[in-house]
């Protein structure tokens, strides 16, 4: 055990990984004002596309923390992706919710990675609590009652010890933190290799490409293709039996897979690398103080892009909790339900997302034969429009209200804001809090400041339609009636929302809520 006064720093929580989840939790602790110190044993950030797409719940908290703006260069709408059955025919399509859209952002987006996490990056070491060393390996955990302390050594072999009351892993699929913490990988039984190649393709041969996204279901080479923003397309094509992986990333190779589209003088290649497709889910996510999140938790096929969003989720779910046990607003109980929500979250969309892999991944030629005819069928002969919205799921259990409270673990919607001439989201007149939302058509503020008093922070707001009569003048005004609709769809009057945009319960009368909020001040005690 490390003597105290080998203690070289003490923070508040050390991040180990500087990753966009890395990046995002201690951008996120730094906000709140947390002594972070991260640690990355890499000096730069990786120059090639890694993570391609992103949601709207992802842009929310990048404008929660203030970087939509900045991110926007690198992101663009996620074009529908059509599938194409074993004959080339088109069997299903995955797109977009319509507008107005529920999050106040375009449903599904891509984006270039680089530049988005020097965005992330450069937002996590703006805050005067957080350090950032990179070239700094994380080589030992020795974790205590009040505290973890953590062995780190730089480029130079030099070796010091920090304490921090959490630790939280965000260092990959390889994860150390996960492994000197006991944490261990579940498969979900999905295993195939794959080839991810991406593209700056040139100019004047875009025209010649699809002009959507595409799932190529051929049991000869199933194929996805990804149309990324600007010139940016990702092709990423099932490697055969006795196919070496390594010699099929060589660009030769690479361009001949490529030929159908795409010849090797109207594009610069920019990456080409050969992947297992995994499902994995760590057992537990929590180890006392030691915490993981990200890759280091679970890994799942890319399907429908949700990999990065997944992590970023975890993050979401881990710092508001870490939040109010180190201002002592909670006890480190809160933590408890961190694995229950994320892993079965990160269940059930791998579930769907295997589906989705091993439709796409048929090689028999009779089986793909009968998946398009049945895929066919479900949209009564013509192809079936799903969105990808409909795929993610809600939290399911965890740190929501018990029994039937309608629409608990649901992402709650942001309304558009009208404010004269101008309009802002909802969340610009809340943040990231815990919020108390009303029907202002049918509830008053002042009707329920009493019962908020219990929870720390909360924060009360009505919103009704703009024009409408409400029976709160105080009310916020909405466009276009998105945040109404979503009251009046599950019949109720209030909405007990949760730092990270999760529905913890929505009630139906005053006497309902007022159950609800005793319940969320007895557990988040």
């Amino acid at each position: 055990m490390t003597n105290e006064n080998d203690i070289s720093n003490r923070y508040n929580v050390v991040v180990v990984g500087f990753g966009p989840a890395g990046a995002v939790a201690a951008g996120m602790l730094g906000a709140r004002g947390h002594s972070t110190l991260v640690v990355d044993r890499l000096t730069g950030i990786y120059d090639k596309p890694r993570a391609i797409a992103i949601d709207h719940e992802i842009m929310r908290h990048f404008d929660n923390m203030g970087i939509a703006d900045a991110v926007s260069p690198y992101i663009a709408p996620f074009t529908a992706s059509q599938h194409f059955g074993a004959q080339g025919q088109l069997i299903r399509r995955i797109d977009m919710i319509p507008e107005p859209y529920p999050l106040g952002y375009t449903p599904s987006m891509v984006f270039t990675q680089p530049p988005v996490e020097a965005v992330l990056r450069s937002h996590a070491e703006s805050f005067d609590c957080v350090t950032v060393e990179l070239g700094t390996e994380m080589t030992g955990l020795d974790p205590r009652a009040d505290q973890v302390v953590v062995a780190l050594k730089d480029a130079s072999g030099n070796t010091r010890n920090v304490a921090a009351k959490y630790v939280i892993g965000c260092d990959g699929a390889s994860s150390r933190v996960r492994e000197l913490s006991g944490m261990k990988l579940e498969d979900l039984v999905f295993d195939e290799p794959w080839l991810v190649v991406d593209v700056q393709v040139h100019e004047d041969a875009l025209g010649k490409l699809p002009q959507t996204s595409a799932q190529f279901c051929n049991p000869a080479r199933p194929t996805s293709y990804i149309m990324g923003p600007k010139n940016h397309r990702r092709w990423e094509i099932m490697l055969l039996p006795g196919e070496d992986p390594r010699e099929m990333e060589k660009p030769d190779n690479v361009w001949r897979l490529l030929s159908p589209w795409l010849a090797s003088d109207e594009g610069d290649l920019w990456r080409a690398a050969a992947y297992r497709f995994h499902a994995l889910v760590a057992d537990i996510w929590r180890n006392g103080r030691v915490l993981i999140a990200g890759d280091a938790a679970h890994q799942q096929p890319p399907f429908i892009g949700q990999g990065m969003c997944q992590g970023l989720r975890d993050v979401s779910n881990l710092v508001w909790r870490l939040d109010r046990i180190l201002k002592g607003q909670s006890s480190d109980a809160l933590l408890d339900s961190y694995t229950i929500e994320r892993k079965r979250h990160v269940q059930t969309l791998t579930g769907k997302i295997k589906v989705i892999g091993q439709t796409i991944c048929e090689r028999d030629p009779d089986a793909a034969a009968a998946r398009d005819a049945r895929i066919l069928a479900d949209g009564g002969g013509k192809p079936l429009t799903i969105t990808r919205q409909e795929i993610v799921p809600p939290i399911e259990d965890g740190l929501i209200a018990t029994g039937g409270s309608p629409a608990r673990g649901l992402l709650f919607p942001q309304p558009v804001i009208v404010e004269g001439a101008s309009t802002r989201l909802l969340d610009r007149f809340t943040g990231p809090a815990w919020r108390l939302v009303l029907d202002g058509r049918r509830i008053q503020a002042a009707d329920v400041e009493a019962l908020a008093q219990a929870i720390d922070g909360i924060v009360i707001v009505a919103v009704a339609p703009q024009g409408h009569d409400a029976a709160d003048p105080t009310a916020l005004q909405e466009k276009d009636g998105v945040l109404s609709a979503w009251f009046d769809r599950h019949g109720v009057i209030a909405a007990l929302v949760r730092p990270d945009h999760y529905v913890f319960g929505a009630a139906q009368t005053l006497e309902a809520l007022r159950q609800q909020m005793d319940d969320l001040r007895l557990r988040l005690a």
